[in-house]
């Protein structure tokens, strides 16, 4: 069981960035999988980076070449560090932490999001 709180979001005019950061309670923070999503229109979570318990980045779309996932496991904290950010950026973004042990994507637990606006 982990709790997230995710913070950092905020208006950001084009080109600039934004750190994201999730603060994690609960058990078991450095043997879980944890992750970034992005709301989509359509009310889905669209998958933006991933690290694994060994520090393993995975980048997915539009994350590709601008964002970092990093984390702190004495801090019990997860980051996104998004550069050179554009409008199609704007939108929730949600913290995601997997089971212990098991892959993200399949029982996720959630925080609540923050809010990211790029304005043009």
């Amino acid at each position: 069981q982990v709790q997230l709180v995710e913070s950092g979001g905020g208006l950001v005019q084009v080109g600039g960035s934004l750190r994201l950061s999730c603060a994690a309670s609960g058990s078991d923070f450095s043997a879980r999988v944890m992750g970034w999503y992005r709301r989509t229109p359509g009310n889905q979570r669209e998958l933006l980076a991933a690290i694994t318990s060994g520090m393993v980045p995975t980048y997915f779309n539009s994350a590709k070449g601008r964002f970092t996932i990093s984390r702190d496991n004495a801090k019990n904290t997860v980051y996104l560090q998004m550069e050179r950010l554009k409008p199609l950026a704007t939108g929730v973004y949600y913290c995601a932490a997997a089971p212990p042990y098991d892959p993200l994507g399949v029982r996720n637990e959630w925080g609540q999001g923050t809010q990211v606006t790029v304005s043009p």
